[in-house]
């Protein structure tokens, strides 16, 4: 396949104390989120100044990808668009077609399938294209890569690192823990075609701690989930990492690695809800704690963006450790499967 042009798509997140409360507006429109949620939420943000790392997190990953294309001989532009926050995508294809592309490829900043994770990305480049009209650029969005040998690699090295910090008498028996965003039990079913029987969030989220488990030789692990919001009568997926935290700690267990295998870097509900709460709840336990770091500023990180690139304009075989299908590849918006990540009619807890 021809292309002009690379695509980063991500969520994005404010820059600024001014910029907080209309970014959370923005993620939660058409939610009916009440003012006092969006209000907890912005004391996390202005707690670290008001800014994200997310954006900045994601420039570095693109001057990555550029130089690493660079290094191949590769002549390919790569833009940078978000759903909630400058650069809006809307703003950024619409640049792309001034600028003459007319077909681009898309790495959107999720490993997983999903509402959330993947087809509200799809939903994003529909709603780009429509916004620019006829001259806007195809886009086709690139694949799921949550088993990607080099996304792998990357995390296993992060939480070897990250034992390595824990005190030495504790290591060898340090649990390890694996978390990603909750979503709804009932978005979870969703997340996936019915063919496939749902559930592809985290049936995904689970392969891939299995497959760094097991390269890290600390193949017993457990899977647990954060940042969990809504009505308490609304279903979640469980257990929250501060309340493992409590069950380890009945068990006996001194010390946690916990590995954010949900995230590509170190957004704020990374640097909130494990570095901050979760880190001091495992302190006030009397548990060694170690945080394992993303893939994102990892330069395999890189290497793996310009590599699913490379399926698609040299033809390059796709590299996958595991056999759960891989979704996510679309074009022009339109759902990788139909009925699958169907949207929840539910309010759900901003992001950074």
């Amino acid at each position: 396949m021809s292309v002009d042009a690379l695509l980063v798509l991500s969520f994005g997140g404010p820059e600024g104390p001014d910029e907080v409360r209309p970014f959370l507006e923005n993620v939660v429109r058409g939610r009916g989120v009440p003012p006092e949620r969006l209000d907890a939420v912005e004391e996390h943000y202005q707690h670290f100044g008001g800014v994200s790392p997310i954006n900045r997190l994601n420039r570095e990953i693109i001057d990555a990808v550029r130089a690493e294309l660079a290094k191949r001989g590769t002549e390919l532009p790569v833009y940078f668009g978000n759903r909630n926050w400058h650069p809006m995508v809307e703003d950024t294809v619409a640049q792309m077609a001034a600028d003459g592309v007319k077909r681009a490829l898309v790495f959107a900043t999720s490993a997983y399938g999903g509402y959330s994770a993947c087809r509200q990305y799809d939903e994003d480049i529909e709603r780009a294209r429509a916004a620019v009209g006829e001259s806007a650029p195809e886009l086709v969005k690139l694949r799921h890569f949550f088993d990607h040998p080099l996304f792998v690699d990357a995390c296993t090295d992060a939480v070897l690192a990250a034992r390595a910090e824990l005190p030495e008498a504790r290591r060898a028996t340090a649990r390890l823990v694996f978390t990603a965003h909750s979503v709804p039990t009932s978005a979870d079913r969703a997340s996936g075609p019915p063919a496939e029987g749902g559930h592809r969030y985290s049936r995904q989220i689970a392969e891939a701690a299995r497959l760094v488990s097991l390269a890290a030789d600390m193949p017993q692990h457990d899977v647990v989930w954060q940042s969990r919001s809504g009505p308490p009568q609304v279903p979640w997926l469980e257990p929250d990492i501060v309340d493992h935290l409590d069950a380890l700690n009945t068990e006996g267990v001194s010390a946690v690695v916990a590995c954010p295998i949900g995230f590509v870097s170190d957004h704020l509900e990374v640097i909130w809800d494990l570095d901050t709460e979760a880190r001091e709840h495992a302190e006030k336990l009397g548990m060694s704690w170690a945080r394992a770091g993303t893939a994102g500023p990892d330069p395999r990180f890189a290497e793996l963006v310009v590599e699913l690139v490379r399926e698609h304009t040299e033809g390059i075989p796709a590299r996958k450790l595991s056999t759960l299908p891989v979704g996510g590849c679309t074009v022009n918006g339109a759902p990788c499967a139909p009925q699958c990540c169907e949207p929840q009619r539910r309010p759900a807890r901003p992001t950074s």
